[in-house]
């Protein structure tokens, strides 16, 4: 089943065009990351896809739903994180809990313990009557996921969910929402410009740029489709002349320190005998030599170049 639809969204603020004809899928069940540079227009498909923002043309269609067609319908099965948003700092963590169960409608005899479950799934139940205002802004962040989540939504939106946050509070946010998606099937959605956090929480990713959609796909699928993505590093014995190193190579040669040499080529089996037969030449001895796959950052900044 298909969870979000977008069909060729397109949004110009006066003479900037942010979103140009955007249109992917993302299946019930999955996480999916929204990659894309700052200012590439992952915010705003984001609030189209939300009901936020009414696009100029195209559709977005959410479980199912038209959302401008359906507005109310759509906002009472998806719950959203938006990036700029904050909780009620002079409420306590247990009355924003409370609040957002009554701004959804959420029955009295199910509130009470759908907050307790949240709040300690999320290590918060035992500062439920403290502040908003006393919290981290880890914490913070914590709590506005257990608000999103307090209807029970069939679908997550996250925009930026651990920008800003310690390796700590982010790693417990990425752990959270892995196991609410295993455990709860809720699907998520999510922006991110952290290659790093996309590749390990992912299923499948879309890559915005300059309001367009450069590609979608699963992550190691995406990989393989870079195929002139191969990153060999060699670490010699001593150091080596690297003007000379690329002439034999026939490619740019990076210099990591300490004997250590880094090049991307297409043809791995033909680069590493031309390494072996330098350092044969040279009776220089090779200490390593590994073939290095490519990270999402390596794909996404490839990407980023056509």
């Amino acid at each position: 089943m298909t969870a979000i639809e977008a069909v060729d969204l397109y949004k110009r603020f006066g003479d900037l065009v942010a979103v140009d004809g955007v249109s992917f899928k993302v299946d019930s069940g999955e996480v999916f990351g929204f990659l894309g540079p700052n200012g590439a227009g992952k915010t705003t498909t984001l609030r189209m896809l939300t009901g936020i923002l009414p696009p100029d043309r195209g559709r977005a269609i959410v479980l199912g739903l038209d959302v401008w067609e359906n507005p109310i319908r759509v906002k009472e099965r998806i719950g959203i994180v938006p990036e700029a948003s904050n909780v009620y700092i002079d409420l306590t963590v247990w009355q924003n809990m409370m609040l957002m169960a009554e701004l959804y409608g959420v029955p009295r005899d199910v509130r009470v313990s759908r907050a307790r479950a949240l709040l300690d799934s999320m290590g918060l139940l035992e500062r439920r009557g403290e502040k908003a205002k006393r919290l981290s802004k880890g914490l913070r962040q914590r709590l506005l996921i257990c608000m999103a989540l307090i209807h029970e939504p069939e679908l997550l939106f996250l925009d930026e969910p651990t920008g800003g946050l310690d390796v700590q509070s982010a790693r417990e946010i990425r752990d959270m929402l892995r196991r609410m998606n295993r455990e709860e099937k809720v699907t998520v959605f999510l922006t991110t410009h952290n290659m790093w956090e996309a590749e390990e929480l992912c299923h499948r990713v879309a890559v915005i740029n300059r309001g367009k959609i450069a590609a979608v796909s699963g992550v190691e699928e995406l990989k393989e489709t870079i195929s002139r993505l191969h990153t060999i590093e060699v670490r010699f014995e001593e150091a080596v002349d690297p003007s000379g190193f690329s002439e034999a190579l026939g490619c740019d040669v990076a210099v990591l320190g300490g004997g250590r040499y880094r090049v991307q080529v297409e043809d791995v089996d033909e680069t590493i005998r031309r390494i072996v037969d330098y350092a044969q030449e040279k009776n220089v001895r090779i200490l390593s030599l590994n073939v290095v796959q490519p990270s999402l950052e390596d794909v996404f900044l490839e990407i980023l170049k056509r």
